[in-house]
């Protein structure tokens, strides 16, 4: 969407809230011997909380209200009382809600405890890779070099980007205009960023795969040829200079 008048951001502001505290919350509450469905269930009474519904939930009929990734599932993980999370997990958390007819998505992966797995430099890759993907985009800029800057700054560190998953438009629907944001840079994509629009801008930063393929589930998505990804998102407001992160409270730059 873009925003036109101050009730919009408004309305933006308070469905990012939701979702970014409900973030906080859940990693924060997250620990070795619980289930990822403890988990999600914790998560749904924050987001009924504020009186948001889980957009997964009500646009897709996802069996979650949050999507919950462990290890080498990448995304859209479904949470179970059979996954019991343990010490050193790479966690992923995907929170997105509709609150009054605006809706805000965010999500970031982090270690479980003790990084026993090594998985830390993983997350601290995908975390620097976003803030300086977000601190680059304004309106004017070509959204295929964002793409570029992210498998650049990957490269650099001896990762991948996944290249079928992205970003994308939001703020009256989940997913709206611009769709696909990706990872990478595609020559063919001639379309900038607009000034007042909304965007979720995420990371796929892969230690192995450069696709994710989806399991029998039909819903989680694991790497075309194994490892590990870590993902961070912010939904943000393009202006004309530095990005206004709506989603900020949830930390995940921290």
């Amino acid at each position: 969407m873009s925003i036109s008048k101050e009730s919009e951001l408004l309305g933006m502001q308070k469905a990012s809230e939701a979702v970014a505290y409900t973030l906080k919350e859940m990693v924060n509450y997250a620990q070795p011997g619980m289930s990822t469905k403890e988990l999600d269930e914790f998560g749904a009474k924050i987001l009924s909380g504020f009186g948001a519904k889980s957009a997964p939930y009500v646009t897709y009929g996802f069996p979650g209200w949050t999507c919950i990734s462990v290890d080498n599932e990448f995304c859209h993980g479904i949470p179970t009382d059979k996954r019991i999370l343990k010490e050193g997990d790479l966690i992923n958390i995907d929170v997105s809600a509709e609150l009054e007819g605006f809706w805000a998505d965010n999500g970031g992966s982090f270690v479980l405890g003790a990084d026993v797995n090594q998985h830390q430099k993983l997350v601290e890759a995908s975390k620097e890779i976003l803030r300086k993907a977000i601190s680059n985009i304004r309106g004017g800029v070509k959204i295929a070099d964002i793409g570029h800057l992210m498998e650049t700054e990957a490269k650099k560190r001896g990762y991948k980007v996944i290249k079928n998953l992205g970003g994308h438009g939001i703020g009256r629907g989940l997913h709206e205009d611009p769709d696909s944001i990706l990872n990478y840079r595609n020559r063919f994509d001639q379309r900038r960023f607009k000034k007042n629009s909304v965007v979720a801008i995420e990371t796929f930063i892969s230690t192995s795969s450069t696709y994710a393929v989806e399991m029998n589930d039909g819903w989680t998505m694991v790497g075309d040829k194994g490892g590990y990804m870590a993902q961070h998102e912010h939904t943000i407001v393009v202006t004309g200079g530095e990005p206004i992160i709506l989603t900020e409270m949830n930390g995940i730059f921290n």
